[in-house]
């Protein structure tokens, strides 16, 4: 039985579509053209189906392209590659909290040592002949010199002879060291005379003259000398101390300007004695740092 007037199968999805009508004659509908519609009707159902499926999954696919790419730099709107992404120095840090902040330190600066033997508040390492002087000999370059007698005394002008008892009690001079030394018939007594302050010490220097001259030291050995002849004496000062030299033959013989070896012995003796000041200045101020 199919519909009168050539009127198409009644489709529910479509608003134009009419319901069909009952057979007037039986009262009961066509059952076969009622299943070609409904089968119609699924072929276009699972048609629409699918063509909107491939539709959602070109879509998808585009969106995630343009996301990747977008994410590899070289698509969006900026148009910037990769390399113009900032540096690690532009990018902010996890936290906003700064940074903690500490006040720059440096090391105290170190102590002079000329300070410690300036002044007898500072400079009071013990002090005495044997530490002026230590060993029983003494080696300078090539020069090796023998110890002999030494000595220390509270009364400074019993120590020295002609212009410098005056000039060391004129400026309080507290105590004299002294030592001698011998080599190849040569003698020089070496002497350090104690000052409470270094201006002392360089103003009995500044007064001191050719006739102010130290005493010299014999025994263990060393016979007298310098006594009644002429020698090779010096006058220095460092610190709180100055310090004299006097060096002859122990023959008795007088010093001349060409006897060398006596003004290298004297010199030998007034190098080593200026080193010994100085060292006991370099002690004094690494104890006081490392306190």
């Amino acid at each position: 039985m199919s519909y009168g007037q050539g009127e198409p199968p009644w489709d529910p999805w479509k608003p134009s579509s009419q319901q069909p009508q009952w057979d007037s004659r039986g009262g009961t509908p066509d059952w076969a053209a009622l299943a070609e519609a409904s089968e119609a009707r699924n072929k276009r159902r699972r048609l629409l189906l699918i063509l909107g499926g491939a539709l959602a999954t070109i879509g998808i696919g585009a969106a995630v392209t343009v996301a990747v790419v977008s994410a590899n730099g070289s698509s969006g709107t900026s148009g910037k590659p990769a390399g113009a992404l900032p540096g690690t120095a532009d990018i902010p840090s996890e936290s906003a909290d700064p940074a903690p902040s500490f006040a720059p330190t440096s090391a105290p600066p170190p102590l002079n040592p000329m300070d410690f033997i300036s002044s007898a508040a500072k400079d009071t390492a013990p002090i005495s002949a044997n530490t002026l002087f230590p060993g029983t000999q003494l080696t300078v370059g090539a020069n090796v010199y023998k110890r002999g007698p030494s000595a220390a005394t509270k009364n400074c002008a019993s120590a020295v002879q002609g212009t410098l008892p005056a000039v060391l009690t004129k400026n309080d001079c507290t105590e004299v060291f002294r030592a001698t030394y011998t080599k190849d018939g040569v003698a020089v007594t070496v002497g350090v005379a104690l000052f409470d302050t270094a201006s002392q010490a360089t103003k009995a220097k500044s007064e001191a003259d050719d006739k102010s001259i130290l005493t010299s030291l014999s025994g263990k050995g060393v016979p007298a000398f310098c006594r009644t002849t002429i020698c090779r004496s010096t006058t220095n000062s460092y610190g709180r101390y100055a310090y004299f030299t006097l060096a002859g033959f122990t023959s008795g013989k007088d010093v001349t300007t060409k006897d060398a070896k006596v003004f290298a012995a004297g010199d030998d003796l007034a190098e080593f004695t200026f080193r010994q000041i100085r060292r006991r200045g370099e002690a004094q101020a690494s104890a006081a740092s490392n306190q």
